[in-house]
């Protein structure tokens, strides 16, 4: 999960501005604040991946905040005014929001932030502690390799992950749960599934295929992200 805020000095604005964050399956709202100063707090005290911000706010603006930041997150800009759109690519944002703005302008800026976040934090493979995970199944602490997860199945509460070459584990865990803890390369893409990017062997219409015995549905609040991800890396025509 993508961890943001939202900042936004009108309140009818950010309210908007949240109600979308929460319709998108990739990200997660850790705030929302009235002033660049009260993101400012938030900031020092939370981690943050990405920020949706209004550029024209009193005391401190939207620009202003991101140039005070050592390392800024992933930034989307929102504002009524189509001035700031230079400077603001030059301060590397992700996008430019110009109000008002639909959900579906919002979710292509919020595809874009995914694209980042990925390219930013994808970690090559490798056998370190950070790549494994400790998953409770009847008596016994099982340690699991992320790298052998093929995908994971939210059954109410219980998940069931599926490795390779090993039989699944059940658990008594949420899936958003566990969705929070998984590297970058794993997605998740319908209310019950969690894949494995690394081990997709097809995605055909609405399914993903892992292998010939496996098929995955594909949600429609998630299909923008993995045909986002499959995009980037399509060599054809």
């Amino acid at each position: 999960m993508i961890r943001t805020i939202a900042i936004d000095d009108e309140p009818l604005a950010l309210q908007q501005l949240t109600s979308y964050i929460e319709k998108v399956p990739f990200l997660k709202l850790v705030a929302e604040c009235r002033s660049a100063m009260e993101a400012m707090e938030v900031l020092n005290n939370e981690e943050v991946d990405a920020i949706f911000c209004d550029i024209n706010m009193p005391d401190l603006n939207g620009m202003e905040l991101i140039k005070s930041l050592p390392a800024p997150p992933i930034v989307v800009f929102t504002t009524a005014s189509a001035d700031y759109a230079l400077e603001g690519y030059k301060l590397d944002a992700a996008d430019y929001l110009l109000k008002p703005f639909g959900l579906m302008d919002f979710k292509r800026a919020a595809n874009k932030v995914q694209k980042r976040y990925y390219l930013t934090n994808s970690k090559p493979a490798g056998n370190s502690e950070d790549d494994t995970v400790f998953l409770k199944t009847e008596n016994r602490m099982v340690k699991v390799a992320f790298n052998d997860i093929r995908y994971i199945e939210g059954m109410s509460e219980y998940i069931k992950v599926y490795l390779e070459g090993q039989k699944p584990i059940v658990v008594l865990l949420a899936l958003k749960r566990m969705e929070d803890r998984m590297p970058s390369y794993f997605m998740r893409i319908h209310r019950s599934y969690i894949i494995n990017l690394k081990k997709i062997q097809e995605v055909n219409k609405n399914r993903v295929i892992m292998d010939q015995d496996t098929y995955l549905p594909i949600g429609e609040n998630y299909k923008n992200a993995l045909t986002e991800y499959i995009s980037d890396r399509f060599l054809g025509k």
